[in-house]
């Protein structure tokens, strides 16, 4: 028995209900915070050695690994059956839609460090980094999420229910160029 089955069997009935109703969120919200987890490891690792003066491209290069990280996971397991494109098609949309994502994930950072003036020696370390996490960790996070939701399913994965889990097509679909192919 899947250990999702197992939790699912101890969870109330009504939010049993909600979260089967929308397991594709669900998804998607644990794809983003292992993301989240990688953009922090990452982003802090390079601020804290090689870019310590350089907090945006530190950020930047941190929210790229994740995108990488989260293409391969959001294919496989948050959109798994939602499709509809070429596989090069759609990760060229995933990644333009992601770009554009981490432009938004950048824009609070950049209004703390540059328009606030929220660093050293304007205002001391702790302000600083404080500062530093919460515009970019937390609303750059926010708005380049909730960005990523919309295009995803608007343009990379706009059709439901055209693959199974294990990647083959459905009964009584077309078949995609790439699947004709193999």
């Amino acid at each position: 028995m899947p250990v999702t089955d197992k939790m699912l069997r101890l969870l109330p009935r009504r939010l049993k209900a909600l979260l089967i109703t929308h397991h594709e969120l669900l998804r998607f919200a644990v794809v983003g915070g292992l993301a989240f987890v990688v953009t922090n490891v990452v982003g802090y690792a390079l601020k804290l050695t090689v870019l310590s003066r350089q907090p945006l491209t530190a950020l930047g290069i941190a929210v790229l690994v994740a995108t990488i990280f989260s293409y391969v996971l959001s294919r496989e397991w948050s959109f798994r059956t939602r499709g509809g494109r070429q596989r090069r098609h759609e990760a060229a949309l995933f990644f333009l839609i992601s770009a554009i994502a981490v432009g938004l994930n950048l824009v609070p950072l950049a209004i703390s460090r540059y328009v606030l003036q929220l660093h050293v020696p304007e205002v001391g370390l702790l302000t600083q980094e404080i500062a530093d996490y919460v515009s970019s960790f937390i609303l750059g996070t926010l708005l380049g999420t909730v960005f990523r939701w919309w295009g995803f399913r608007k343009w990379v994965f706009p059709q439901a229910d055209v693959r199974t889990p294990r990647g083959r097509r459905r009964a009584g679909t077309d078949a995609l160029p790439e699947d004709r192919a193999a």
